[in-house]
């Protein structure tokens, strides 16, 4: 029954939105002309080509931060967590000004000059000398490299808090304007949306599977400046593709600030705390024969009125729109529970880069090239550009969202656990016998496979909420889990550094990296038991009031 109840509310917002869907002159869009694969492909291209150029800045961030800024080990890893943490929280920004004031389009727009703006500033600031601190060897005492301070750092968090803010709020607005060019209420379409989801993926991965081999490659041999500008001529490029897809978008036009009408179901609800529900109340709703659930009855009170009571938006609400907060509650403990997936995902992006550098890196025992240790990310991308295609067209399609991400959520435990081994076998072997980079191949295939299980599903549970209005709202704050989840690493590391030390050497081999990977894999296991326990919950449903609108509410 609640299944069906999501379903005609969904169908109910897609018709809306549909009526509401404007071409690029204001005009009411033609489904002919305007929409479908043909035209969500720009966003595709925008999608490959932007995660291109900040997939090369924060993957091997790490490195310049070392290297070249002579941050310290701890320092560096926080500096980068941070930076990504910044950038996926600020997607909520893009979110609210798009379905508030700007529209998918013209945020994605904007915001996308603003980090091509942050990465033109990131090559010069790692060009010019005086924006660098000297190296190491031209300092009195080289074993006492100088920190970047003042001006230099001044100029590289800038630029870097500029590509965060402007990726930010494009992320989830280049998603959700490719998935508004689907009409849901289109069988035919809703099928090849959830394709497109797929292909966002495929193109998320062969953008990162560039920048980690070909981007990371001039970074290591022709310098940081010149890998950062070839970072900000693909941002370019990707601004390119998605402005010559101008007239054939589908654009939702903003509603209006999306918070409102949350803040009034909260404020009705608790002007309204005393109300009982005897015969002569009544519900206020377009839908007459609309009742609310059971869950979060207390919202109920907030679409309550009494016949002598004044009619007021902040004094009753309709049924939708208590629903849709309703709904809104009930997804979040499900992206909560991919917090500790990005966790894990920010220690790939740091110390196992590290752990890379401290490995025997050439090609084979008889090669002469050596494989930088960030692109060794690229190992997973490269098998799911393969892999996509494949799931798009032998995946059952009773294989939910929300089954997809609970593979993907135990899938990474393992990835841990392979980390963990391989780092203790690396200790092990000494100096005298380097360990083979390949070693830490299989921590990130299985992290690779288990992130496109679990990121497409979390965004594709997220937009198909039947939520008007709010579908780059939520594409946005499944990017939150990422801020939270790297944020979360940084607090995770400082907190296991003071309390066992086992971090606190800026050496792998006297540090237990080993160590700190097992705790990872045991946290990963227990979120994924408690997922299982938020999945089961929110599929459950909600137990529908039957009645006609008149005496059946409840409170």
């Amino acid at each position: 029954m609640e299944a069906s109840r999501r379903e005609q509310d969904l169908k109910e917002a897609v018709k809306v939105c549909e009526e509401s869907s404007l071409d690029w002159r204001g005009k009411p869009s033609n489904p002919q002309k305007h929409g479908g694969m043909r035209a969500a492909a720009f966003l595709l291209g925008l999608q490959g080509f932007e995660i291109m150029a900040i997939a090369a800045v924060g993957n091997n961030l790490i490195t310049y931060v070392i290297n070249e800024m002579h941050f310290s080990l701890s320092k560096a890893a926080n500096i980068v967590t941070n930076f990504i943490g910044t950038l996926f929280i600020l997607s909520l920004l893009g979110g609210f000004l798009s379905d508030s004031y700007l529209g998918c389009f013209w945020t994605t727009l904007i915001f996308g000059f603003i980090e091509l703006s942050g990465l033109i500033l990131l090559s010069v600031q790692a060009h010019l000398p005086e924006l660098k601190p000297p190296p190491c060897d031209m300092v009195k005492d080289s074993a006492q490299c100088v920190e970047a301070k003042g001006l230099q750092a001044l100029t590289f968090f800038v630029a870097l808090y500029l590509v965060a803010l402007g990726s930010g709020c494009v992320k989830p607005n280049m998603v959700a304007h490719g998935a508004d060019q689907f009409n849901q209420d289109d069988p035919k379409q809703s099928k090849k949306l959830s394709s497109y989801f797929n292909a966002i993926y495929f193109a998320f991965s062969l953008g990162e599977l560039v920048a980690l081999t070909l981007l990371v490659y001039v970074q290591t041999h022709s310098g940081m400046d010149i890998g950062f500008g070839v970072s900000a001529a693909s941002m370019a490029m990707g601004l390119i593709i998605i402005i010559s897809g101008t007239l054939l978008y589908r654009n939702k036009p903003p509603r209006g600030s999306v918070l409102t009408p949350i803040a009034q179901v909260i404020v009705a609800a608790t002007r309204n705390r005393k109300h009982v529900c005897p015969s002569d109340n009544t519900i206020s709703d377009s839908f007459p024969n609309s009742q609310p659930t059971l869950r979060f009855r207390l919202l109920n009170k907030a679409c309550m009125k009494k016949e002598e009571e004044e009619s007021s938006k902040w004094r009753v609400c309709s049924v939708k729109q208590v629903e849709q907060v309703k709904t809104l509650i009930s997804v979040l403990p499900i992206l909560c529970c991919t917090i500790i997936f990005n966790t894990i995902l920010a220690q790939l992006q740091t110390f196992s880069v590290q752990q890379g550098a401290a490995m025997n890196t050439r090609l084979s025992s008889s090669s002469s090239f050596h494989i930088p240790p960030a692109s060794l990310q690229a190992i997973p991308y490269l098998i799911l550009i393969f892999a996509v295609p494949l799931y798009d067209a032998a995946a059952p399609r009773s294989i939910t969202p929300l089954r997809r991400l609970g593979a993907g959520l135990l899938l990474s435990t393992f990835s841990m656990v392979a980390a963990a081994l391989v780092e203790r076998k690396r200790r092990d072997s000494g100096n005298n016998d380097l360990l083979s980079i390949w070693w830490i191949a299989p921590q990130f295939v299985i992290f690779g496979v288990s992130e496109m299980l679990t990121a497409v599903g979390l965004v594709e549970f997220f937009y198909k909420q039947p939520l008007e209005g709010m579908r780059a709202s939520l594409t946005a704050v499944t990017y939150c889990s990422y801020s939270f989840g790297f944020f979360l690493s940084s607090v995770l590391v400082s907190v296991v550094d003071g309390a066992t030390g086992w971090l606190s050497d800026n050496d792998l081999d006297k540090d237990r990296l080993d160590l700190f990977y097992w705790l990872l894999a045991v946290l990963s296991f227990l979120n994924f038991l408690n997922y299982l326990f938020w999945a089961n919950w929110y599929s459950s449903g909600v137990i529908r009031v039957g009645g006609d609108g008149d005496s059946d509410c409840v409170v």
